[in-house]
């Protein structure tokens, strides 16, 4: 019998990414149309690129999954593959680092990476993942947002225009 418990750590791993997916093509959707498009093609780079990251250094290093380690049923969903880093981790941190960098909405970006580390502490307790596995995901996707984003990842200006995001 499945504990009200059991159902929260299901929601925080998998069902979270439902809405920060939702509040992440809005807030995407809702830039002025002369940046919009521009904005678009920036975050599917940076997912594209915090991908190729992750599954490169998914190569290198292995890990086994909690579950399988500890001979119990895991938690949450999960794909056949190593741990490290979490896909997870790493789709809902490049979408709350794009959508900062992009909108620099400080309350929607400050909600989403409250969700953001949600997903990872349900990941974590639903023993799909180490913290290790998290932390690589977020790695990989903040290694991604400042190879796109550089110096305006970490200011709270609002871009301007195409050429002002890439300074």
């Amino acid at each position: 019998m499945k504990t009200l418990a059991h159902y929260a750590v299901i929601l925080m791993a998998d069902g979270l990414l439902i809405p920060i997916v939702l509040l992440g093509g809005w807030a995407m959707y809702k830039l002025p149309v002369k940046v919009r498009n521009h904005a678009y093609l920036w975050a599917i780079g940076t997912g594209l690129t915090a991908y190729a990251i992750a599954k490169t250094l998914g190569m290198f290093y292995k890990t086994e999954r909690p579950f399988v380690a500890n001979g119990v049923a895991p938690g949450a969903s999960y794909l056949k593959n190593g741990g490290f880093p979490s896909d997870h981790a790493l789709l809902v941190f490049t979408i709350t680092l794009v959508v900062w960098a992009s909108t620099k909405n400080v309350k929607l970006s400050l909600w989403l990476l409250g969700l953001s580390i949600l997903v990872g502490i349900g990941r974590v307790l639903a023993l799909v993942h180490t913290p290790l596995d998290i932390a690589g995901g977020i790695l990989c996707a903040a290694i991604a947002a400042m190879l796109w984003y550089r110096k305006s990842l970490f200011t709270a200006e609002k871009p301007q225009s195409n050429e002002d995001t890439r300074s």
